[in-house]
């Protein structure tokens, strides 16, 4: 995990990677036993990214990451434009 993130440095027990929700998750239990899941990309279930390791922390964004964000705020614009965010209620 992110060195910030408040479960970074914890263990946990490892109970299945699968995929849900669209994405490859890893299911633990904590200290209570309560079962919870986080994206396998957050733990080191997973490979390391090569970008992450090779920029070591000095670039906080990737190249996918940015191509998504762009891609995101076209669809949001266009939304904007089409008119379909705002509901017009007529009296």
């Amino acid at each position: 995990m992110h060195p910030f993130h408040p479960l970074s440095g914890r263990e946990f027990e490892f109970v299945a990677y699968r995929q849900n929700w669209g994405e490859d998750r890893v299911h633990l239990h904590d200290e209570t036993g309560q079962l919870f899941s986080l994206p396998a990309g957050w733990t080191d279930v997973a490979a390391a990214d090569p970008f992450v390791v090779i920029a070591a922390a000095r670039c906080p964004f990737t190249t996918a990451g940015l191509v998504a964000l762009a891609d995101l705020v076209d669809r949001l614009r266009a939304r904007r434009d089409d008119g379909e965010s705002v509901k017009k209620i007529m009296p």
